[in-house]
């Protein structure tokens, strides 16, 4: 059993922005897995369903981004998930627009998600899929930049970056962290029609 956990801000105010990268992946996998309709429970949002042979508990945690690790920890709790098993989706800065990074654990750099799930898991060793969001422009406030939504070219490469973060999470499931590294980091997106 996996725990997959797209982070992000609920609330229509955030809805597209760059901060919700991981509840759209989350959301892509929940559709792949054909998973039945999320049910509020933990602080989050969560469904399960059977995806590469494997149970997958979907979380969206919906306490806000600094909050997530207290969903995040219930719900591995609960289902008793180890940390290695919980695999956690979010946007990350340092990682250029179409672009991912998978990790095995590391620190929240900067990341106050990844900083209140280290908290709560009590480890900062669990899987990570790092979908680049990139830097802002000079001058201009990260967090502005994080909370904004996608510039026009961005949404046009964003369905297929999407799919792209939602087939690393399969190959995490699939083939484990360190294979699933070895396919998926620094691999550009292909041009996009």
């Amino acid at each position: 059993m996996w725990l997959v956990v797209g982070l992000g801000n609920p609330g229509p105010k955030y809805e597209d922005t760059r901060h919700n990268l991981g509840f759209m992946v989350e959301t892509a996998l929940r559709d792949r897995a054909r998973a039945p309709a999320a049910k509020t429970k933990f602080g989050g949002e969560t469904t399960d369903a059977e995806l590469c042979g494997q149970r997958i508990v979907f979380l969206r945690p919906m306490e806000y981004m600094n909050l997530s690790g207290q969903s995040v920890g219930r719900m591995a709790g609960f289902w008793k998930i180890p940390p290695e098993r919980v695999l956690v989706v979010h946007d990350e800065l340092d990682v250029p627009f179409a672009r991912l990074k998978l990790a095995s654990g590391g620190g929240p750099g900067g990341h106050n998600g990844l900083k209140s799930l280290i908290s709560h898991l009590g480890t900062k060793d669990f899987p990570r899929v790092r979908a680049g969001v990139g830097r802002p422009p000079p001058g201009r406030d990260p967090a502005d930049y994080l909370l904004s939504r996608f510039s026009s070219d961005e949404r046009k490469q964003l369905p297929a970056f999407v799919d792209l973060a939602a087939d690393a999470v399969e190959a995490v499931v699939e083939l484990g962290i360190t294979a699933a590294m070895n396919r998926f980091n620094g691999r550009a997106l292909g041009p996009v029609e």
